[in-house]
């Protein structure tokens, strides 16, 4: 377990033709000024008639083709870089259809696996953890080498100390710790939200390694503006991107 934290009339001057909706070389930078620059628009304002799209534009070539002056011929590396543009926003247009639908199929399968979440027990992410009427409070700290000394402390609403777990001298991994919800007097806690840090001694320096906490799934959020959340019994709703482990 490492660690877990997307057509105009026929006209009788090519002047003319061309004259009744500008067409502009730009240079391509972002996709907002790939738009702008050739005339289209996004989805919000495609509807816009009084703009060029590609429709037009491939009507008003073969028009100008139609009609150009033999002795004139229209400049072939301007037409060339039109044409390009345009496959430009052809192209981003479909990646943009892709990813959404991409996005889409990944959405749906979150989805469903939060879903087969609820009832069970996920290993998270926090350092607080729900004591539940006779239950206890399980865990996980990782320690990045190994420690002289590891102490879980257990702290209430007002941070006052209610138990320390000494844990001895560990080596460098994943601990497993388990707390009865009694505090050192031997007096068992009401239920409610504890606070429950890690504390190491390495190479004679104190760290705070980082501490997972069992908790239940009680339901699950779909509709949320950070994506899926799931609800935890007594602490609320949280990210799925924090559970480390199911169980």
């Amino acid at each position: 377990m490492s660690r877990w934290p997307a057509p105009p009339s026929r006209c009788s001057s090519p002047q003319s033709a061309w004259a009744s909706k500008e067409f502009t070389m730009i240079t391509i930078s972002t996709d907002n000024d790939i738009y702008s620059g050739l005339g289209l628009t996004t989805q919000e304002s495609a509807n816009n008639s009084n703009e060029l799209g590609m429709d037009d534009f491939l009507n008003l070539m073969i028009t100008e083709l139609n009609h150009q002056d033999p002795t004139k011929p229209m400049d072939n590396s301007q037409l060339a870089t039109q044409i390009s543009q345009f496959s430009t926003v052809s192209g981003i247009q479909d990646l943009n259809s892709a990813f959404t639908g991409l996005s889409a199929d990944l959405t749906s399968g979150q989805a469903l696996q939060a879903a087969n979440l609820v009832g069970h027990e996920v290993l998270v992410a926090t350092n607080s953890g729900w004591l539940s009427n006779g239950g206890s409070v399980k865990g996980v700290t990782e320690l990045p080498s190994s420690a002289s000394d590891l102490t879980v402390r257990v702290t209430d609403a007002s941070g006052a100390l209610v138990r320390e777990l000494e844990l001895g001298s560990q080596s460098a991994g994943q601990i497993n710790f388990s707390w009865d919800g009694y505090d050192d007097r031997g007096n068992y806690m009401p239920e409610g939200v504890y606070d429950i840090t890690a504390h190491a001694t390495v190479d004679d320096a104190e760290l705070s390694p980082y501490v997972y906490l069992n908790a239940k799934v009680d339901s699950v959020n779909l509709g949320g503006t950070n994506g899926i959340g799931l609800n935890i019994q007594g602490l609320g709703q949280i990210s799925l991107s924090n559970v480390a482990q199911i169980f």
